[in-house]
């Protein structure tokens, strides 16, 4: 008797811990999903294949649809899962984005209206450049089965090297502007900072808009009509500026941009164009000056301006007879002057340097640009500023 109870004991024992096994070894439940993503990832995505799907990695996209609508467009990536929004620069309206993205780059995004209802697809294909830069190229259409479905327009959009994290959002704003009277258009576009909970990024928002306000301010001055000049015929060639930005770099302790500028005035040869960079420190709430970046007394200029001499040389003679730059005036306009280096972005792979037309060679030549590598100023870079996070 006293066999059978430990027998029948034991078995008992088993069966409960073959239960206890058998429970503990089954998958957890998956987690519940959250509209918006819990963190970013600053990873480059492989094109297409499957990713870690616990974190949301964001991305920002400038481009545009045809010829003349531009849009600005946020996406979030989960796995093969896109979300987000864009919206175009005149209107400023956020149209929602669902859609994916395969293993081979296809890319698939339906747009949403306010009430949920379907009014558009992007179709496209993600491809990453040599930098890890996303470029997504392809047609945008009405809904499939929408009548007007067959009509394609072209789009194209460029990822911008912005890494906030939080709740941050950079947005393109515009100055539109046009007189017939005066005979003159306006077009601007800025970046701002939609994040009023750090002062310094509204300072930056400041400097930004009063830099473009200032242009559009001088430009109109410009072409006021003089108190004894003609009145410009109203169909005649008129006058026009334009400003655009691009952004090196954005994250939250810094912000890098160039202002690119053009103007025509009428009667003029051509066109002008210039840029202006600003870069700011979002952590102290001020413009940086190039000496900023560099151990007191370093000679940094000197070893800036003898790698872009250098590098300028080399792409003209690249360029051979289409090169037009000759060393004379590449060695006066990227000499050690601070006046040569007022355009200058930081970047994470070096500083990005810009010459205008004119500067180092003649105006057919056009805007020239070197990058200079962190190696090459890294003895010189102070270990405790800005770009001190690079040069290691």
């Amino acid at each position: 008797m006293k066999i059978k109870l430990t027998l029948l004991l034991s078995a008992f024992i088993a069966i409960n811990t073959l239960s206890g096994c058998k429970k503990n070894s089954s998958p957890p439940s998956a987690p519940t999903s959250s509209a918006a993503p819990v963190a970013q990832s600053q990873e480059n995505h492989p094109v297409g294949g499957t990713t870690n799907t616990t974190l949301a990695e964001i991305k920002y996209f400038k481009g545009s649809i045809g010829t003349s609508l531009d849009l600005q467009m946020k996406l979030f990536r989960t796995g093969e899962q896109l979300t987000g929004n864009y919206s175009y620069l005149k209107v400023g309206t956020k149209i929602d984005l669902r859609g994916a993205v395969d293993r081979d780059g296809n890319v698939s995004l339906q747009e949403f209206d306010g009430s949920g209802k379907q009014t558009g697809l992007f179709k496209g294909i993600w491809k990453s450049d040599a930098d890890g830069l996303v470029n997504i190229v392809g047609n945008w259409s009405k809904p499939e089965g929408d009548k007007a479905a067959d009509k394609k327009t072209a789009f194209s959009i460029h990822e911008e090297p912005i890494y906030f994290s939080g709740e941050v959002d950079l947005q393109a704003k515009s100055i539109k502007e046009s007189n017939k009277k005066l005979v003159y258009e306006i077009s601007a576009q800025y970046p701002q900072i939609n994040n009023f909970a750090n002062p310094n990024f509204e300072k930056f928002n400041q400097v930004v808009r009063g830099a473009v306000t200032k242009k559009v301010a001088e430009f109109k001055k410009e072409v006021a009509p003089k108190p004894d000049e003609e009145p410009r015929p109203e169909n005649s060639m008129g006058s026009d500026l334009g400003i655009s930005y691009t952004i090196a770099l954005a994250q939250d302790d810094l912000i890098s941009l160039t202002l690119s500028v053009s103007d025509y005035y009428q009667g003029a040869a051509h066109p002008n164009s210039y840029t202006e960079a600003i870069n700011y420190d979002l952590k102290n709430g001020k413009v940086l000056k190039l000496a900023d970046l560099f151990k007191p007394g370093a000679k940094y200029l000197q070893t800036i301006a003898s790698y872009c001499i250098a590098d300028l040389k080399k792409q003209s003679n690249a360029k051979g007879a289409d090169g037009m730059l000759d060393d004379s005036s590449i060695n006066s306009g990227a000499g050690p002057s601070p006046k040569n280096y007022r355009n200058w972005t930081i970047t994470r792979k070096g500083l990005g340097v810009d010459f205008d037309p004119y500067q180092v060679g003649p105006y057919a030549a056009g805007p020239q640009f070197v990058m200079v590598p962190y190696a090459t100023l890294k003895d010189l870079i102070n270990p405790d500023g800005v770009i001190g996070q690079f040069a290691k």
